[in-house]
């Protein structure tokens, strides 16, 4: 049978055992004070994210993956942090990836027994072409679901960095992991509701993995999103905002650079600064891997 009790993220919160007792704001109160807790939480593990930062960034710059596995909650905001990548730095869809126990259908409506299977965890990776170049975050605020567990014993298997994100201390995820991230957010507002402080500390944590890996490959230029994909009226403007940022331009030289660069913030901020034509620039920047900041020495 299995045994919750020792999950820190099934344990019942002393603080909030009353709070269907108590008006609606301060019913609200102690939500919020229990969430101010989430970002001491990842604090505690932030030489652990580095360092997971760092081999996420070593396999993406040799041609591999990110795959981010999970169920539920955990899974959902994988995906989230996925889709997010190519609009925001410019990667090709397939640079990072977000598997879901029970796949695409479990976006939308809970799957839950989809998560007990640790061969479907194995089995969705190699149905994506997970390889030993890639590296995989597994997913789970228990740090006990079967589905993450079975993708990160087959992800070590072929020698492949893996990487577990749990808030559970002691976990079976974090002891299948090369490198465990646990941040510890204690039992939950309401019993075992994972979605709530454990979400919120996955979320901060996988914000943290995709952004930094992001500058690291040179997709961002100061603090701006210079790889940014102009697909909507939206992001355009933010283009146009980043290269007059960048460059001290007016709106219409801005959109001038833009246009000589196809659309592409960080060429147009090339241009506009160096003078050379966009086929010089390209060749700078191929020449740089990418790094705005090289290509302009």
């Amino acid at each position: 049978m299995l045994d919750l009790s020792q999950l820190t993220t099934e344990r019942r919160n002393a603080r909030t055992t009353h709070i269907d007792e108590l008006s609606t704001l301060d019913m609200l109160t102690l939500i919020n004070a229990e969430d101010q807790q989430v970002p001491l939480a990842v604090a505690q593990i932030l030489p652990a994210i580095a360092q997971a930062v760092d081999v996420i960034a070593r396999q993406l710059s040799r041609g591999g993956h990110l795959f981010y596995m999970g169920a539920g909650t955990s899974g959902r905001l994988g995906i989230l942090d996925a889709v997010e990548c190519p609009p925001t730095y410019g990667t090709a869809p397939a640079l990072v990836q977000g598997l879901i126990a029970g796949g695409t259908d479990a976006i939308f409506r809970a799957k839950e027994g989809a998560e007990d299977s640790a061969e479907l965890g194995r089995q969705d990776l190699q149905a994506h072409g997970f390889t030993d170049q890639d590296v995989l975050v597994g997913i789970a605020a228990s740090g006990r679901t079967p589905y993450v567990l079975g993708g990160l014993a087959w992800a070590r298997e072929i020698g492949a960095p893996t990487i577990a994100l749990s808030c559970s201390e002691h976990s079976a995820l974090a002891d299948a992991a090369d490198i465990a991230l646990t941040p510890v957010t204690g039992p939950e507002v309401i019993t075992g509701s994972t979605r709530m402080k454990a979400g919120t500390a996955q979320k901060l944590v996988l914000n943290m993995l995709s952004t930094g890996t992001m500058i690291k490959l040179g997709k961002v230029y100061g603090n701006l999103m210079v790889d940014v994909k102009t697909s909507n009226a939206k992001l355009a403007e933010r283009a146009r905002r980043i290269v007059m940022e960048a460059t001290g331009c007016t709106r219409d030289e801005a959109m001038s650079a833009l246009a000589a660069a196809d659309g592409h913030a960080k060429l147009a901020i090339l241009l506009q600064l160096t003078g050379c034509t966009a086929e010089a620039g390209r060749a700078r920047l191929q020449a740089a891997q990418g790094r705005l900041k090289e290509a302009l020495t």
